[in-house]
């Protein structure tokens, strides 16, 4: 998967397009993250030991990996993400908008 927790991203479709918000959580099984500020949906919560107030609560839902793309800080844009074998064996992912290595 191309997109990892912490990395910066641009929604580029679906009803918040346009958006950025920073992964909160990356599902790789399912291609599927979290971003923040993304993807809104209304869950119903009842009291409990845990939530003593229940009622309607607004949390982020998990949106698809193929639908956000990497958030290049030095080109200001949206990048796709390469891959690099260094010389030491090591695969790192590179910017393909400005050929940087991405940590």
């Amino acid at each position: 998967m191309h997109i990892k927790k912490d990395d910066t991203v641009v929604v580029i479709s679906g009803k918040d397009k346009g958006k950025q918000g920073k992964v909160l959580q990356a599902f790789p099984k399912t291609d599927k993250v979290i971003v923040e500020g993304v993807n809104m949906v209304t869950k119903h919560q009842k009291p409990s030991a845990k939530v003593q107030q229940g009622g309607r609560i607004h949390q982020e839902a998990p949106i698809h990996a193929s639908n956000v793309m990497l958030y290049d800080v030095k080109a200001k844009a949206p990048t796709r993400v390469g891959s690099k074998k260094l010389e030491d064996g090591k695969k790192v992912r590179i910017s393909v908008k400005t050929g940087e290595v991405i940590d």
